[in-house]
């Protein structure tokens, strides 16, 4: 099973989460759109995991502008187009990093990361934080997924715990919770194992 990792916005965390995923499956990582060079999602991912089946493919676009693929790709001279984006055939099952959230545009011909998502065989997992509007943020993301039909594996809440809220949201979305990421003082590769281990235990008590 392919999953796509996507967030209600940038730095929600699914980076982290894409570690988990990888590490929880034993899949390999693809990140299709890096843009920014300073901190490189595949390394991190690949620096955080004990999994030692998987693999970690370069991204296909390498964009040294922190900025939005389709801003990023113009002032570099690339072109993105979703026609053009190839996907790794892998025998055990990849996990996918977005950039930014669903409606983060890749061109400027009207393609985002949603429809990215749609042109691949995947799950989608999607990554809320909580911070004030973030509801908002998350809500209109489920609608848009809703909208699209887009097969949804779950919900995972990166950071701080606001039950409330967790709540409100997964009733109204009627998506099951994965996992709770915590708001975590080191992230190492026993985080990752550990929280792996609890997402695999999750998906069995389910």
């Amino acid at each position: 099973m392919n999953y796509f990792v996507t967030a209600i916005g940038t730095d929600s965390g699914k980076t982290l989460v894409s570690a988990i995923l990888v590490e929880a499956f034993q899949a390999d990582y693809y990140k299709p759109i890096q843009c920014g060079l300073e901190t490189v999602d595949s390394e991190t991912v690949e620096r955080l995991l004990n999994n030692t089946y998987c693999m970690i493919h370069p991204s296909q676009f390498m964009l040294q502008t922190p900025a939005s693929p389709h801003f990023a790709a113009k002032i570099e001279g690339v072109e993105i187009n979703i026609a053009d984006i190839y996907f790794p055939e892998v025998p055990n099952g990849l996990v996918i990093e977005g950039a930014g959230g669903l409606m983060v545009p890749i061109n400027e011909k009207g393609e985002f990361i949603v429809d990215i998502i749609e042109s691949v065989d995947c799950e989608v997992v999607l990554v809320s934080n909580n911070y004030l509007g973030s509801i908002n943020h998350t809500l209109l993301s489920i609608n848009e997924l809703k909208r699209r039909s887009v097969k949804v594996k779950g919900i995972v809440f990166n950071g701080e715990s606001n039950p409330s809220t967790e709540k409100m949201i997964l009733d109204y979305s009627g998506w099951p919770c994965l996992l709770r990421v915590r708001k975590e003082e080191v992230v190492n590769r026993d985080t990752v194992k550990l929280y792996a281990l609890e997402l695999m235990a999750n998906l069995h008590n389910d």
